[in-house]
């Protein structure tokens, strides 16, 4: 059993919490004692002194004041530490998700989404466990029996003794058994964490999966990871229920034996009756929170698993490592004066290199990109063709600051752009991705991820620049249409249109296409291009396409081969020098003849 050292840095900074913790313990201590003394002194009193009422007023009224504040110190303690845990886990919440949009893209997509949603949700929510029970528990633990002990000891020595020898015995096989408790917990909450993943996929592959009738599949295999979650839960509280009967019976015989010490010596005059009822009464009060810690912690092991997944996300290093960058830079870019910025003398790619991280030690990492370099000047248009696998993608992350280059740098007028945080750098690039995210609000609203704040006026703009406003005119509450979770109520096109607009109304100096036309016809293509033109004819326009179409009319060609840049220029020229892309407008015509 130990404090989750991690977890308590969250609280070493609160040092009112750890002081109202710590002074209510010593209170709750003194009052316990107090509560102890006039119990022992009433009854002495009335059964051996042969005391009546008006004598034992008094103890009675500062007996009844001593359990009244001790009901205010639990009721002041319960308020503490649930607005303690609220402020940490919504602190924490903040940092996760930060850290999370820090990671970017490449981290998540090697997570699985329900796990991450299990660990943000539940996970955070579990550690009220922590806060709210073991923590204080643990003050609990180390001031009651303290104080206690240190009363007795006043008193009698040899009880005191006796408390001080037997009290370390419990927490030794508190220790032994939780050490057990504690793996199966770990696994309980990653078997959690799998089912979770496990059925968010399922629901996400629902109509794929009736598609190929394997929907009776994947009910088997939830049914079975279900009884796997069910098994671990009762080998954990099979745990928890053995050691409470270990932590009750090994409090009832240290009971035992003080009581029985304490009678023996009553019984042959070795002790007045008052102090030795007072020690019998402090006894069970000395084991108490012991015992309560035993509970608790087997409460908080569901916090502590999910505290380790947590800070793993939250101690994963960035991929860009801006901070450090940033902080280096002789001359640094304000993050207000770059986002009115302009270019001037274009975008340049400088014997850029990127070799994605491996997850196994024995694999040598295959580079992505090797020594990439062009230039891309305002007002042009230039198109990044390749095969599958050839580095296009990863050009698309290094110029959004998903990642950072392992080697090599970015420059906008000759400044590198890690001189700036990667959130300020995106304020200079329109994204169109090739299978574009919608959220489930409004049409507008989604439009307006490009620009927050942006007036319908300016929305509709876009949005008829992206040749969709006309689809918009036709929906019940036009531009506050709800289009559901993940566009359900919108095509593939539509979509896209709608992303593109969004783009639109970013007006950025730099407008980066993935595969931004994929779903659109031939026609609607065309028209979407030349919206393009009119929108961005003073701003660089860089795409990732394998459409012929899409790229011909390109102002310079860049083909991309096994993370180099094979060949360069228009197609035209293209055409009569490179045979990597004459082997790529063959593969797209399907006549092996080249146009």
């Amino acid at each position: 059993m130990s404090i989750n050292k991690r977890l308590l840095h969250y609280v070493k900074t609160m040092y009112l919490y750890v002081a109202v913790v710590g002074l209510l313990g010593i209170l709750t201590a003194l009052c316990i004692i107090t509560q102890a003394t006039y119990i022992a002194r009433i009854i002495n009193g009335v059964f051996l002194l042969k005391q009546d009422l008006p004598q034992l007023q008094t103890a009675l009224s500062i007996l009844l004041g001593v359990l009244a504040i001790r009901a205010a110190l639990v009721w002041v303690g319960d308020v503490t530490t649930n607005a303690v845990s609220c402020l940490v886990k919504s602190d924490l919440r903040n940092r996760l998700f930060t850290h999370l949009f820090k990671l970017g893209p490449l981290y998540t997509k090697g997570e699985r989404s329900g796990e991450i949603v299990n660990t943000t949700a539940d996970g955070i929510e579990s550690l009220d466990a922590y806060f709210i029970q073991f923590f204080p528990q643990v003050a609990s633990t180390m001031i009651i029996p303290t104080v206690v002990l240190i009363a007795v000891f006043r008193i009698d020595v040899l009880s005191g003794f006796i408390l001080l020898v037997t009290w370390p015995i419990l927490p030794f096989f508190m220790i032994l058994i939780g050490i057990q408790a504690n793996a199966m917990t770990k696994k309980r909450w990653q078997v959690l964490s799998l089912l979770s993943a496990h059925f968010l996929d399922v629901l996400q592959g629902l109509t794929t999966l009736k598609l190929f009738g394997r929907s009776a599949v994947q009910e088997e295999t939830i049914r079975r990871v279900s009884e796997r979650y069910g098994e671990v839960t009762m080998k954990v509280l099979r745990v928890a229920f053995l050691s409470s009967f270990v932590m009750e019976m090994g409090a009832t015989l240290s009971t035992g034996i003080i009581a029985v010490e304490i009678g023996l010596r009553l019984l042959y005059n070795g002790i007045p009756f008052e102090p030795a009822f007072f020690i019998l009464l402090l006894a069970p009060e000395f084991y108490l929170p012991l015992r309560s810690l035993g509970t608790q912690f087997h409460a908080s092991m569901d916090s502590a698993a999910s505290a380790e997944r947590i800070f793993t996300i939250l101690e994963t290093p960035t991929q860009t490592g801006e901070t450090e960058r940033t902080a280096r830079s002789n001359k640094p870019i304000a993050a207000a004066k770059i986002a009115d910025m302009s270019i001037h003398n274009g975008l340049a790619f400088a014997d850029v290199s990127y070799t994605y991280p491996s997850t196994d030690e024995k694999q040598t990492n295959k580079a992505a990109l090797q020594g990439v370099s062009f230039t891309v000047l305002p007002g042009q248009k230039v198109a990044f063709v390749g095969a599958s696998g050839a580095g296009k993608t990863t050009i698309a992350s290094l110029l959004l600051r998903f990642m950072e280059p392992t080697q090599g740098e970015i420059t906008v007028d000759s400044r590198p752009i890690a001189e700036v945080t990667a959130q300020a750098w995106r304020t200079m690039v329109a994204w169109q991705p090739q299978n574009p995210y919608v959220f489930n609000t409004t049409i507008a609203e989604n439009i307006r991820m490009g620009r927050a704040g942006a007036a319908l006026d300016e929305v509709i703009k876009a949005a008829q620049a992206a040749d969709v406003h006309d689809f918009i005119q036709t929906l019940p509450h036009g531009y506050e249409t709800i289009i559901g979770e993940r566009g359900a109520r919108l095509s593939g096109g539509q979509v896209q249109r709608l992303s593109l607009a969004r783009a639109f109304l970013k007006d950025a100096p730099i407008l980066l296409l993935d595969e931004a036309t994929s779903t659109l016809d031939g026609e609607s293509e065309e028209q979407v291009f030349r919206a393009i033109d009119a929108v961005m004819h003073d701003r660089m326009v860089l795409v990732i396409a394998h459409r012929l179409n899409t790229i011909r009319n390109a102002d310079q060609i860049i083909v991309v081969q096994d993370g180099r840049i094979a060949a360069h220029g228009t197609h035209s020229s293209l055409l009569q020098s490179s045979p990597v892309y004459q082997g790529l407008v063959r593969a797209y015509e399907g006549t092996g003849v080249v146009a």
